[in-house]
């Protein structure tokens, strides 16, 4: 009560920040004022002024206090400007289209503006112009030099914003890029190297992918820096989008699925399971008429188990008495007490459905009709005893040892593959539908996002279960592919200094935001007062009696000529719409988000009159809906929704597309205890109590305030597991992040270097010491094994006489070695091309980087997905994953060292210049008869020199600072005869002259 009174007094804290704003606004205006009397050069002139005055603070900080003081001049230079277009009716084209600028920025632009450059969330209605409060802080912000970003969600919108607001900042002398998906790198460099640069939010991030992870040179890559960027539609982008992570990914080197194999017995699989549902439904139903409540109910439940969409389940879920039966027989299933009787209930299907955690799983019943043969075909082995085993026969060779082990790991590897390709052909049959989750396509599977309804080519599920769903469509099966790059979309807008955002809905959502982002939502009022009516829900029992009720209000308006939008969550729910319509002869046209510039201009002509437009709920966002000649006086657009969708902001998206700017408009919900919220929910056990309360026959619908508080109960539980699930990939993202940024500033570390040497004798200096240790700073020293790691990996030669390891500390070891390994490089460089010996060497290093990234990146992927299982012994995965993905990131950084020793001297820039540098080289042949092999099991062999070098090798002197290789001997010119003559030009026979030496 205390707070109620004090907010009505000192007004909520969003309110009161507004009011802080206030000052700010009244100031521009005034500026605004002055700069009237400007000339155009002149009001031009202030941003060459502030760019050089703030080009000369090098200090990012004391840059951003500048950009402060300057704000309302800046903020009124841009409108100043935006008036004058308006006045001269400047005419221009956008995406081909010829238009007219016709905005000058209200005040609350001007605040949301504010809002913006501050790194705050603005939250402003549908309508509010936020494509032209962007201009403001971006204006401002680009004048550092430093680039500012407008982040969008699809190709046409950048293009069509950055041709439209261009406008402006070219007439004020700012450059204007934009990305688009078919662009060159080239011209991509050119985009970010302007002032202010418009994009979709997946081009962004594949940029810097491929900038960090796949570039080889500074040339290749196209970004400049995260300085400043503003998030237009932030909660689509920043939320909705970030389960996915953005992803560049290539073929796997091996595909080794049996999808088609077993695709016949999963469909027959399926179909079993679809008899003994119905059949066990048929008993339920005899069981009600009988009055056997109980059975039925369990029988009920036993269905929902096997198949939750059943229909005859779905019709007796109508029917309160039925529904609050099988509730029943749930709750008291899921008592520890009868674990067992549920556990024996599962068995007798074929396999179990859990919609919520979209998992299915077979049962013994369907494993055994799978493999009848195989008792063990779902049985991993334990390779651990096994090998125990192996090891522990004595009568077995060490060549059959290892045979047998590897025997052993093929027949595991192929049990886990089965059971994982029939796994996820299950999920595929059972839990992914056609037309709802994903399209059909020039014979191709594309996948339909969830809360926009857009197509999502080139996006593939992961683990395999995009091939299963291929097969079960029977369209070609692609190969499986392997992740080169990857980041989630949190941690890519991370990485920006100042992040900003602007959306019609983002309050629902303040939390995550401030969470994950660190970013405040300020909701910025509107220009003029919302008009709109919220009708409350109409609830109705089915979808049948749902879509009836909405047809016959579409048909009502349409009479009038009121139009109206209707949102649907699915495409299929969009077409079995329209051809409810078609058969009721009313003209619509149909969006399913297929073409991003017709869906803007079909939804731009939705408020003509008479126009019935069927969407689903946020196509054609980001573009306004005017209404046409006297549709206001018919009470504006009526949007009408046909389902609640899980986040309240998407049902708020659709009822913003009316009433803006004043204009008068109104909204309703129709919502059936058949819809997926209802059912998975909870949000029906409620409103079922109700109906049978007032005893409301078919097509009667509930309609009350109270009952909408019911739906969006449940939208909250949605919002709140989506929020964890996004949070859990954050966290486990965190540990990739950090590993990703050690490797990208390393890699860019080279790129950059001008002396890539220093860096190749750093990993020099740390990595051969490290082997040093590994062989030698142990009980029992290995000298034999190192020599043979050191003669392996470098042109050195080395023998124990000549190394006399045994005679130095481990430190002066390593320093010895390190010594003649630097000597023999710089030797090997001599004789390369000064111009490509810093290519080359950049080369080595990246090449290590990018090859082994790849694998561990494979590796990280397994560990995240078998970490979970931990959770069956009491431990947190998340604290188990970073326990290993350490250990691992510490393993892979000295690989990656290991894999630059190794092609040190395996490269080079100029085949010639390689075969010199081998000339200069003593040439070893092995010798049986000296023991200096490696291991004590091992031929032992010495090397030593033969033909003219030999005098080289074994001459006077200790050895030390000689380079050598083993290499077998090679002709450069055609043999010659003994008889014949000499091709040095002396004029003797070859046996007289240089043959008498070899």
């Amino acid at each position: 009560m205390v707070s109620w009174i004090l907010k009505k007094i000192l007004g909520s804290k969003n309110q009161r920040e507004l009011r802080r704003l206030a000052p700010n606004v009244r100031r521009i205006n005034e500026f605004d004022e002055q700069f009237k009397s400007l000339s155009d050069d002149a009001l031009r002139a202030k941003t060459a002024a502030w760019k050089e005055e703030l080009s000369k603070i090098p200090d990012l900080q004391d840059q951003w206090k500048k950009l402060d003081e300057i704000l309302p001049e800046a903020f009124a230079v841009v409108k100043n400007a935006a008036r004058r277009l308006k006045e001269r009716q400047q005419t221009f084209t956008v995406c081909d289209q010829p238009m007219v600028w016709d905005m000058v920025h209200f005040d609350v632009q001007l605040l949301g503006g504010i809002v913006l450059h501050r790194g705050r969330i603005a939250e402003m209605a549908t309508g509010e112009g936020k494509t032209l409060v962007a201009t403001l802080p971006l204006y401002l912000n680009a004048l550092s030099g430093r680039g500012a970003h407008l982040v969008t969600v699809n190709d046409y919108l950048a293009r069509r914003d950055a041709e439209w607001m261009g406008e402006l900042y070219n007439f004020l002398g700012l450059t204007v890029g934009c990305i688009q998906h078919d662009q060159e790198p080239d011209e991509r460099r050119e985009q970010y190297a302007m002032d202010i640069t418009y994009g979709t939010n997946s081009e962004f991030g594949f940029d810097y992918l491929r900038d960090n992870g796949m570039a080889t040179t500074r040339e290749q890559q196209v970004q400049r820096g995260y300085h400043y960027a503003i998030v237009d539609e932030v909660d689509s982008i920043l939320i909705d989008e970030a389960r996915t992570p953005l992803i560049i990914s290539g073929p796997a080197t091996i595909s080794t699925h049996q999808y088609d194999k077993w695709k016949p017995l999963i469909e027959q699989l399926v179909r079993k399971q679809n008899m003994l549902c119905n059949r066990i439904a048929s008993e339920a139903i005899e069981k009600f008429e009988q009055g056997d409540v109980e059975t039925g109910g369990r029988l009920m439940f036993k269905v929902k188990l096997g198949q939750p969409r059943n229909k005859q389940l779905l019709r007796m879920m109508e029917d309160p008495d039925k529904r609050r039966a099988v509730d029943k027989a749930e709750l008291s299933f899921y008592q520890d007490t009868r674990k067992e009787e549920l556990f024996q209930l599962k068995e007798e299907l074929f396999f179990n459905i859990d919609e919520k955690s979209n998992e299915a799983d077979l049962s013994e019943q369907g494993r055994a009709f799978l493999n009848p043969d195989d008792p063990n075909a779902f049985v991993l082995p334990d390779l651990i005893s096994e090998f125990t085993e192996i090891d522990l026969d004595q009568i077995l060779s060490p060549e059959e040892r290892d045979k047998r082990k590897a025997e052993r790991q093929q027949h595991c590897d192929t049990q886990a593959e089965r059971i994982h390709n029939i796994s996820q052909l299950l999920r595929a049959y059972c839990l992914f539908e056609k037309d709802v989750q994903y399209v059909i396509e020039d014979n191709k599977v594309v996948i339909v996002d969830e809360f926009t309804g857009r197509k999502m080519p080139g996006r593939r599920w992961s683990d395999g279960l995009h091939q299963a769903v291929e097969a079960k469509e029977g369209v070609q099966i692609d190969r499986e592919t392997q992740t080169l790059a990857t980041i989630t979309i949190q941690n890519y807008f991370r990485l920006y200094q100042k992040l900003a955002g602007m959306t019609g809905t983002a309050e629902t959502e303040a939390a995550e935001f401030h969470d994950i982002y660190k970013l405040d939502v300020n909701m910025i009022p509107t220009n003029q007062s919302v008009r709109r009516t919220d009708n409350n829900d109409r609830i109705y029992k089915t979808r049948r009696e749902k879509y009836n009720a909405v047809i016959k209000e579409i048909r009502d308006a349409h009479v009038k000529t009121q139009p109206v939008l209707v949102g649907s969550v699915s495409v299929e729910a969009s077409e079995l719409l329209s051809r409810m319509l078609k058969r009721e002869k009313i003209p619509h046209n149909v969006l399913n988000a297929k073409f991003h510039m017709q869906e803007a201009e079909i939804v731009a002509r939705a408020g003509q009159p008479g126009t019935v437009t069927i969407s689903t709920n946020m196509a054609g966002r980001g573009t306004d809906i005017k209404l046409g000649p006297g549709v206001r006086e018919l009470g504006g657009l009526m949007v009408i929704g046909t389902e609640r969708h899980e986040a309240r902001r998407i049902d708020r998206q659709l009822r913003g597309r009316c009433a803006r700017q004043g204009d008068p408009g109104a909204s309703r919900f129709y919502v059936s205890f058949e819809d997926d919220l209802m059912r998975n929910f909870g949000a029906a056990d409620r409103m079922t109590k109700i109906m049978e309360r007032f005893g409301l026959e078919e097509g009667q619908e509930l309609e009350h305030r109270w009952l909408n508080k019911s739906v969006e109960t449940a939208q909250k539980r949605v919002e709140q597991r989506n929020y964890l699930i996004r949070k859990r990939t954050l966290d486990f993202d965190d540990v990739m992040n950090m590993q990703r940024e050690v490797v990208y500033t390393y890699r860019n570390e080279v790129i950059d270097s001008d002396e890539p040497r220093k860096l190749i004798f750093e990993v020099i200096d740390e990595a051969v010491p490290a082997k040093v240790k590994e062989y030698l700073d142990v009980d029992e020293p290995n000298y034999t094994g190192l020599i043979h790691w050191v003669n392996t990996t470098f042109p050195l030669g080395l023998t124990s006489e000549k190394a006399q390891f045994d005679t130095r500390a481990v430190d002066e070891n390593a320093q010895f070695l390190v010594e003649k390994i630097k000597d023999a490089y710089q030797r090997k460089s001599s004789h390369e091309e000064p111009t490509a010996v810093k290519s080359l060497e950049r080369y080595i290093i990246l090449n290590a980087i990018d090859r082994l990234w790849q694998e561990h990146l494979y590796a990280m992927d397994a560990l995240r997905e078998g970490v979970y299982l931990r959770g069956y012994a009491q431990k947190d995965p998340l604290i188990e994953y970073k326990t290993e993905a350490y250990d691992m990131f510490v393993e892979l950084m000295a690989n990656i060292k290991n894999e630059v020793l190794n092609n040190l001297f395996r490269s080079t820039s100029n085949l010639q210049a390689f075969e010199n540098f081998l000339a200069t080289l003593p040439q070893f042949l092995m010798r049986e008869h000296v023991p200096t092999a490696p291991t004590a099991s091992a031929d032992a062999r010495v090397r030593q020199p033969v033909g003219a070098m030999a005098g080289v090798a074994a001459g006077d002197g200790d050895g030390e600072g000689e380079v050598s290789i083993d290499i077998p001997v090679r002709r450069s010119i055609p043999k010659v005869g003994r008889n014949e003559p000499c091709p040095c030009g002396s004029g003797k026979k070859y046996k007289n002259c240089c043959g008498r030496v070899a």
